[in-house]
């Protein structure tokens, strides 16, 4: 495992992923999801849970309920998700080489967010890593119709940033999202790389 993640020389903006990217989320919404499906009498693995980095909270309700040919109402199923994910999510902890990232280049680089998670939580989580004051733009699941691994996430943050795609650099944890920088002809760092993942594990 690698420790200090190095920017491109040739990066004139900088865009991140939130989730399992500058927070370690990924845990708690694991557990969010387990037990979500666990009342619904489904068995959902980490196996499974890797399928969906990335994906908003309504699709990766319908891609389980798709899968295990399940019988719940796909936004309810999404709700209580999200609700068991905010009252935990105070656990999870910064990501610290990119954290380190995102400090370091606060007022000399154009940076922004891109998730596949709402407004609400991506600032949420900004908060807990410290590094909401770091970001004025975040392109959430709402602002786009086509998310990961369409491009249009990063593209839309580039435009806020004012930086052409191609001088982009993306920091990403999930496949997704990685294909969703390619796309966007944009240069990407995959951060799974730089710390262990705990994804299965109690938080």
């Amino acid at each position: 495992m690698k420790n200090e993640i190095t920017i491109n020389p040739l990066a004139k903006g900088l865009i991140f992923d939130i989730d399992g990217t500058i927070c370690d989320t990924m845990p708690v919404h694991f557990i969010a999801w387990r037990q979500t499906a666990a009342e619904h009498g489904i068995e959902f693995t980490p196996e499974n849970f890797v399928e969906v980095i990335g994906v908003p909270a309504f699709q990766t309700s319908q891609f389980i309920k798709a899968k295990f040919k399940a019988d719940f109402d796909e936004m309810e199923f999404t709700l209580m998700k999200e609700e068991r994910y905010e009252q935990n999510m105070h656990k999870a902890k910064p990501i610290e080489p990119v954290v380190k990232i995102i400090r370091e280049n606060k007022g000399k680089l154009p940076m922004a967010c891109g998730t596949g998670g709402s407004q609400y939580l991506a600032w949420k989580t900004l908060e807990i890593a410290g590094v909401k004051d770091c970001f004025e733009h975040v392109v959430a699941a709402e602002d786009v119709i086509n998310h990961k691994p369409f491009p249009d996430t990063f593209l839309k943050a580039a435009e806020l940033i004012g930086v052409l795609p191609s001088d982009c650099e993306v920091f990403e944890d999930g496949q997704l999202g990685l294909q969703a920088a390619e796309r966007a002809g944009m240069m990407s760092v995959d951060v799974t790389n730089y710390y262990e993942i705990t994804i299965g594990q109690e938080v």
